[in-house]
């Protein structure tokens, strides 16, 4: 059995004195990709904060390659290898392509070199700034960003959001590369089911705040019934 690269228990968490997600107990196993599904305003966002710790914690543990976390700061789990890419993106608007990503990199893996050629569009843009490009290219900044520090797994959120779609097609194709042939682990949120759950392996559905549904993805896919019940979607729909 694959060991668990992270490993949540009865985690509780939320801002300030308020709890947003809660009895939340989840493993991911290392080269495994977890799709994390939800209606709006469920908590999916709060636990990739919590991951990353950017949330108040209540309860629980998290733990990262059998080290407990729960209490380590933001920057010491990214240095452990804990990428994040957030809905807003993040990226320096006033630093070239370039320059976004070699601010932040560490050897490995995923250099400049490399991550070029996962984006094509940002070779062709690398001494633009991060302030000129559309907002696929930031997305991909973004992504490549995240990756120059070689991450053992990766945290996405909502990264199709208001994209375009062929813009949106190639970005889960580079997804699906990540996930499938370099075998990275990766949370993914994703507000459309059926986008993300051809390129991961397992899935959760979260519902105020905690885990209400399980399975994996391909089982999810076709189960038209809790599509509905729980994201309010059929299996058909994209």
């Amino acid at each position: 059995m694959a060991k668990a690269l992270l490993s949540l228990s009865n985690l509780a968490a939320g801002y300030g004195a308020g709890t947003v997600i809660s009895q939340i107990d989840l493993e991911v196993e290392e080269g495994h990709s977890l799709a994390l599904l939800g209606r709006n305003g469920t908590g999916k966002t709060t636990l990739l904060n919590t991951i990353i710790g950017a949330t108040r914690h209540h309860q629980g543990s998290i733990t990262f390659r059998e080290q407990n976390i729960t209490r380590i700061r933001e920057d010491k789990r990214a240095l452990l290898g804990i990428g994040w890419v957030p809905q807003e993106r993040n990226v320096f608007r006033s630093l070239t392509v370039e320059e976004n990503i070699t601010a932040v990199a560490v050897p490995g893996r995923w250099n400049l070199q490399n991550l070029f050629a996962l984006f094509p569009r940002l070779a062709e843009r690398r001494r633009n700034l991060g302030s000129q490009l559309s907002g696929g290219e930031q997305q991909m900044l973004a992504i490549a960003r995240a990756l120059s520090l070689n991450p053992s797994l990766l945290l996405l959120d909502e990264p199709t959001e208001g994209l375009a779609p062929i813009i949106v097609e190639e970005l889960l194709g580079v997804l699906a590369r990540l996930v499938r042939e370099e075998g990275l682990s990766a949370i993914i949120v994703e507000q459309h089911a059926q986008k993300i759950l051809d390129i991961t392996d397992s899935a959760v559905i979260l519902d105020r705040g905690m885990i209400v549904h399980r399975a994996t993805s391909s089982n999810l896919r076709d189960d038209q019934a809790a599509l509905h019940l729980h994201l309010g979607v059929s299996g058909h729909n994209k």
